[in-house]
């Protein structure tokens, strides 16, 4: 069995700030035995307006952010999922809210573009988001294989389309587990983040793994926190409900393999996404 952890922050608009507080609380999640950990979504910078992240860009591949996340899994001795961070788009004055993936040598081995964008107004509240405007949306999935098991990562507003996580389970090659680094709104995210969560874990039958944000933030902005861990039962293993930290549980592959052997809801689909 292999101990993961998500992380969870309020992350301001100073990316040295927020790199300190990442540097902490994984350092505290590796010393408790995490060897798996995942950071949440705009852990670096949430500025005070959409477009400050655009100002802290970075090339892919080449940053003080990527540079901090392939150090810092490397110094920890953990494979680290490195929420989103802003990389260069093909559109000027836009980002890619890119998720990296580097190994416990601190080599990068996946990168996801975050799909699926927030243009939301958020139902009896004066809140209206727009993420389209300073970010380019990718196209693709991203699934990998881990010493931990068959890895997909979403992020965010990714989390409320089954159809994308259903194309991660494709050939009879299931995920076992699923990164979900969030920002979710404390309005939508008392009322959908859990339920959604654990029913991606049921559906699927894997573990989720979801670091959120969590708090208020400088920008006025207000998180939803309650990051945590289920299992492919449904099970809420830990929970973390607001502030920074972290919450941890073990992953385990009997369990795994138990739950999809008694319960084989996966080998019954008779209607596949191309």
């Amino acid at each position: 069995m292999t101990i993961c952890a998500a992380i969870q922050m309020a992350s301001g608009p100073q990316v040295s700030a927020n790199l300190l507080e990442a540097d902490k609380l994984i350092a505290e999640a590796a010393k408790a035995g995490s060897k798996l950990v995942a950071l949440p979504e705009n852990f670096a910078i949430m500025g005070m307006k959409e477009q400050d992240k655009v100002k802290v860009r970075e090339p892919d591949g080449i940053g003080p952010i990527q540079d901090f996340l392939a150090a810092t899994a490397k110094k920890h001795n953990v494979w680290l999922i490195g929420g989103t961070i802003p990389l260069v788009a093909e559109q000027s004055g836009k980002v890619r809210a890119a998720c990296p993936v580097y190994n416990e040598l601190g080599q990068r081995v996946a990168r996801y573009d975050k799909v699926h964008l927030f243009d939301v107004s958020v139902p009896d509240t004066s809140e209206e988001y727009r993420e389209s405007d300073s970010v380019e949306a990718g196209n693709d999935i991203c699934v990998l294989d881990t010493p931990f098991g068959r890895l997909g990562i979403a992020v965010c507003y990714d989390l409320r389309f089954p159809e994308f996580f259903r194309l991660m389970n494709k050939d009879h090659q299931n995920i076992d587990i699923l990164v979900i680094p969030s920002a979710f709104t404390a309005k939508t995210g008392a009322a959908h983040w859990e339920v959604l969560l654990r029913a991606r874990a049921i559906e699927n039958q894997c573990y989720v793994i979801a670091p959120n944000q969590g708090g208020f933030h400088r920008n006025g902005r207000q998180t939803y926190g309650h990051s945590m861990i289920v299992d492919p039962w449904g099970v809420v293993l830990d929970c973390y409900k607001t502030g920074s930290g972290f919450v941890s549980a073990e992953i385990d592959g009997h369990r795994l393999e138990k739950t999809r052997t008694s319960f084989p809801v996966l080998q019954h689909r008779r209607f596949f996404c191309e």
